[in-house]
């Protein structure tokens, strides 16, 4: 009976702790879309509320005439979905062999991995630059999506090598022992339990892919090439005025297609962590 006591207050507590999160997480989210909504007259009165006036459509009919909303979603959903098969067929075979064979090119892999991701994107990007001019990539979607895979590539590699790692070897010795090829071990075997780094790797490249800046804004010069948040910049103006209401409104249309991809990608994970279980 007393340790059920002592339960509880912790219990309560987690609870709480668990909703401030939550609630944390989701305010941008929940301003984003009230602030859509509002008249530039209540974005820029001192004493407006939280909730709108009125749930009008003006900012998200201006904010797509003004920008080819639809055109640059496009764009980023190729881009960002290419980058992301890319980088997951070539990280798979890599963080398998790095997590199981033990040789001298691992400790150099895995060198490589942790000193790609100190250097600043400033400090490659006119090389970059140059290169894909000279073989003439540059203001290309193709450009952009080897750039992105090479730049997710290392965290992707060190992601999956983790899970990789996790699983037994016991587990494929066994499925030897009973006969099973090589082939048959990695699929039947090693692939379910992998499912969950798997999607969780897809989740991180796809997502940054999505949301990347830096580099669309130096190798994407052509317009009708221009990614999300390239034109989401256009509702900053030239001396730092923001319309708020359509640039609001626009943000979340943006986030759209990454929830929906979130969502579906989300039950992949579910049940790669449950297949894990039963197999382990």
């Amino acid at each position: 009976m007393k340790s059920t006591r002592t339960r509880w207050p912790a219990r309560t507590l987690q609870y709480l702790a668990l909703t401030g999160y939550i609630i944390f997480l989701g305010f941008p989210l929940l301003w984003l879309l009230t602030a859509s909504f509002k008249t530039p007259r209540e974005l820029s009165s001192p004493t407006q509320s939280f909730l709108p006036e009125s749930f009008a459509l003006d900012n998200f009919v201006a904010a797509v005439q003004k920008a080819d909303l639809f055109t640059a979603a496009g764009n980023s959903l190729f881009v960002a979905l290419s980058t992301t098969i890319v980088v997951t067929l070539m990280s798979l075979p890599a963080a398998y062999a790095l997590a199981r064979f033990r040789t001298k090119l691992r400790g150099i892999a895995t060198g490589w991995i942790l000193l790609s991701q100190v250097f600043p994107f400033i400090l490659i990007i006119i090389p970059l630059f140059l290169v894909l001019r000279e073989i003439n990539l540059l203001n290309s979607h193709l450009g952009l999506i080897i750039v992105y895979a090479v730049w997710s590539l290392p965290f992707a590699l060190w992601m999956l090598q983790g899970y990789v790692a996790g699983i037994p070897v016991e587990l494929e010795e066994a499925g030897a022992m009973d006969g099973a090829s090589k082939f048959r071990i990695l699929r039947s075997i090693v692939f379910p339990l992998l499912m969950p780094g798997l999607v969780a790797t897809s989740m991180f490249t796809f997502i940054s892919s999505w949301n990347e800046f830096f580099f669309a804004l130096v190798l994407i010069q052509d317009p009708a090439l221009q990614t999300l948040p390239l034109t989401l910049a256009r509702f900053v103006g030239a001396e730092g005025q923001v319309q708020l209401g359509q640039l609001a409104a626009a943000s979340l249309l943006a986030t759209i297609p990454s929830l929906a991809f979130f969502a579906l990608i989300q039950k992949r994970l579910t049940s790669g962590l449950l297949s894990g279980a039963v197999k382990g």
